[in-house]
């Protein structure tokens, strides 16, 4: 039996409130720290990809942030993070993005570089955080206090925010080298190594933007 507008319309106000739960405990890091009165939640993204660059976003939210739905990026449909990229950046205190291509992962391996995306991200913020709220790593040469949290990205929500901004960044960028690079197939799996991607790798040979230090058991000449 189809529910009535009424019943529908108290399902949805469950909803919200179940939401809103959800979203009070992701800000619960944020509300142990009222002395800090800017925090900044780190993420990465682009770790394990065989090609493009590492991404890291600094997200710093507003103390009386209202927004829903914040969560690892990698729950979210491509649909949801887009929405949520668009109330970040509209919300946010401020925003930082770090790039380090395959050229610098190749030479200071993958976790040095994910380092300098993050230090890179933190210094283009618009303001000096007075902590950082990491998903799980404690940074290098940062001054800034800082709170590795494991799995913080479904745990903490600036960390979320960091999580949707550094992705969607990352997922555009590597839709636009789909038409720089054709023939790999980035735009559907933004550099991971699908079989799909290792299939035309081994066809096509590497193109710039693929790490070399990642390719070497699919194809033998990387020239």
């Amino acid at each position: 039996m189809a529910l009535s507008a009424e019943e529908r319309e108290k399902k949805r106000q469950q909803k919200l409130e179940a939401e809103r739960e959800r979203m009070a405990l992701m800000f619960s890091y944020e509300r142990e720290h009222p002395e800090a009165e800017l925090i900044c939640g780190i993420d990465e993204v682009g770790r394990g990809p065989l090609a493009g660059p590492v991404v890291a976003g600094a997200v710093i939210l507003p103390k009386d942030c209202g927004l829903l739905y914040l969560n690892d990026s990698k729950k979210l449909s491509e649909k949801k993070r887009e929405e949520l990229y668009t109330q970040i950046m509209e919300n946010a205190v401020s925003v930082g993005l770090g790039f380090v291509s395959p050229e610098r992962i190749d030479e200071v391996n993958i976790l040095n570089a994910t380092y300098e995306a993050m230090r890179e991200a933190i210094s283009k913020l618009s303001c000096v955080p007075q902590l950082l709220l990491n998903d799980a790593v404690t940074i290098p040469g940062v001054e800034i206090p800082q709170l590795p949290i494991i799995k913080g990205d479904a745990k903490s929500a600036s960390i979320a925010a960091a999580s949707i901004v550094a992705k969607v960044t990352r997922d555009r960028l590597m839709t636009e080298m789909d038409t720089v690079y054709p023939g790999y197939g980035f735009a559907a799996h933004k550099g991971y190594g699908t079989a799909a991607h290792i299939a035309a790798l081994k066809e096509l040979g590497p193109c710039p933007i693929h790490r070399r230090s990642f390719i070497g058991k699919f194809v033998t000449d990387q020239a």
